[in-house]
Parts: structure tokens; C-alpha cells; sequence
């Protein structure tokens, strides 16, 4: 569980993703299968390197990419068929090839935390496959977003 009590928003958490969970989501059991959570935590991924220059322009025309190369995600409550999600996403760590950051999905009715995951990512070079430096306009604009937000996990 996080340690910051004063809430998502006081600790830097941006919305970055909002949705529905569908009966095709849900598994034999009613409850949204895994892969729905990486599903949705990806979406917020986007918007939240969107939010530094790293867009799917920037990846297309300078012949760059990121790839995931650690992902921890801690279940916590179940969602079901019906359920309005949010995730609210921070970075944790921004060095020269490395961007670590974290996701909190949350039942927006009532605010329970559904999941959390933490995720590293290496920006790289899609020709060489090889690992890059960031550019430092993006290295810049990612580090003012870091936050000192525990996730738990």
C-alpha cells in the first residue's frame, strides 16, 4: 500500500487514463481478468510519456522506441462488469536511458485502489536495437514530473 496519506492528487498522481470494465473484460470468476489491468495501465503509459515528448511522432520520425523491462503490479481489489476505472500515474526515476515509473488504478466510485504496478523502461534506438539516451529537452520535461510518491511495491 502507498505510505502518502494525504491523498493521489497531494502526492503528484496525474489522471492519465479513464474506462469502463466490460463483461468481456471479466473472467469465469466476474472479476476483470489480468490482462485487462496491463491493458488499461498501458493506455495511461501513453498519456503519461505524451506528457514529456515521448509521442508516437517522436518515436516514428527520430527512429526511437521504449521498451518495458521490469513490470511488478500488486492486485488489491477486485473490478467487476460495470466499474468505472482510473489510473493515476507518476515517474519515479528519470536517468539517461531509464524511465521508472508507476500506475495506481482506482475504482472511481469509491476510490479503492484496485492495482498498482511499477514499471522500468529503456528508451532505445528501433534500428540498432540498442539502448539510447533520451533526448534532454525530454529528459528535462520527464524530471520536473518525478515525484517522491511510495508506491508499495
Amino acid at each position: 500500500m502507498a505510505t502518502d496519506t494525504a491523498g493521489p492528487e497531494a502526492a503528484g498522481l496525474e489522471v492519465m487514463y479513464r474506462g469502463t470494465v466490460y463483461p468481456w473484460h471479466c473472467d469465469q470468476m466476474g472479476h476483470m481478468n489480468v490482462m485487462w489491468y496491463v491493458g488499461k495501465f498501458d493506455e495511461a503509459t501513453w498519456q503519461l510519456f505524451a506528457g514529456f515528448g515521448v509521442t508516437p511522432d517522436y518515436l516514428r520520425d527520430s527512429g526511437r522506441g521504449m521498451v518495458a523491462v521490469d513490470q511488478r503490479i500488486s492486485y488489491r481489489k477486485e473490478l467487476c462488469a460495470g466499474d468505472v476505472v482510473l489510473v493515476r500515474s507518476t515517474l519515479l526515476e528519470v536517468r539517461s536511458k531509464v524511465i521508472r515509473f508507476c500506475h495506481q488504478m482506482e475504482n472511481a466510485s469509491t476510490g479503492d485502489v484496485a492495482a498498482v504496478t511499477v514499471l522500468t523502461g529503456v528508451h532505445i534506438d528501433t534500428k540498432e536495437r540498442r539502448s539510447c539516451p533520451l533526448p534532454e529537452e525530454h529528459m528535462a520535461r520527464a524530471r520536473a514530473l518525478v515525484t517522491d510518491f511510495d508506491p508499495g511495491i
